[in-house]
């Protein structure tokens, strides 16, 4: 397979995410040139106090997408949307679609089509004795796929993570320094048509304290 970089975002400074787009209430801050994010609103809220924060550009159905990340506090939980649109191939942020502001429900029975994955799930009791990575298909909140997550707790995690998501012709791969997590097939019939190009976003649940930092995108094509 071969693969070409669409997009590179170092994530290092306020400029490298001007055009990022926030649903929900965040602090996004800066340290040694890598890229924090907290909730700004109290956990004691509930779904209002988590958030998510899009990078604007639209990407193709066939890509990998890869980042650095550091659990800095917790408990809290760690997201990766991608392949998002309107259920009816919208933009994502099409007028006509209803307002999201973070709470989980507008982006899994919403008018939303999405995948996610979730890692770092440390927010409740059951996720924090037994660590899994989560797939899940939206629009339905459809649990996918499971795999085992290697992320320690924060006191123990190294200087960082490197994270990566291939999604090529519905084959959906998760990997963690190189640990592939999970492959998953979406066939397009159980749970809907496989899902094509659209938005990537992080989200985070309160009250977790992320860094993250190189943000790349690769399109995939099959060598002639």
């Amino acid at each position: 397979m071969e693969k070409q970089i669409i997009y590179k975002n170092p994530l290092s400074c306020p400029e490298d995410v001007k055009d990022f787009i926030m649903e929900g209430k965040a602090d996004v801050y800066f340290v040694n040139q890598k890229m924090r994010m907290k909730n700004r609103l109290s956990e004691n809220e509930g779904q209002k106090s988590n958030f998510v924060y899009w990078c604007p550009e639209e990407f193709p159905s066939d890509i990998e997408i890869s980042w650095k990340f550091r659990p800095i506090k917790e408990p809290g939980l760690c997201i990766m949307f991608l392949s998002a649109k309107g259920i009816n191939g919208e933009d994502l942020f099409d007028y006509s679609l209803s307002p999201r502001d973070g709470q989980y429900g507008q982006y899994t029975h919403g008018d939303i089509n999405t995948y996610h994955i979730s890692y770092f799930r440390r927010k409740w009791d059951r996720e924090r004795c037994f660590h899994t990575c989560n797939l899940r298909k939206s629009n339905g909140f459809h649990l996918v796929c499971q795999g085992a997550d290697p992320l320690p707790n924060c006191e123990d995690a190294k200087e960082f993570y490197e994270l990566k998501i291939i999604k090529y012709k519905g084959r959906i791969e998760f990997f963690i320094d190189e640990l592939n997590i999970f492959s998953w097939q979406d066939d397009g019939n159980e749970y809907g048509k496989v899902l094509d190009g659209g938005k990537i976003g992080f989200r985070q649940m309160a009250p977790l304290i992320g860094e993250y930092s190189d943000l790349k995108v690769y399109s995939l094509n099959k060598k002639l």
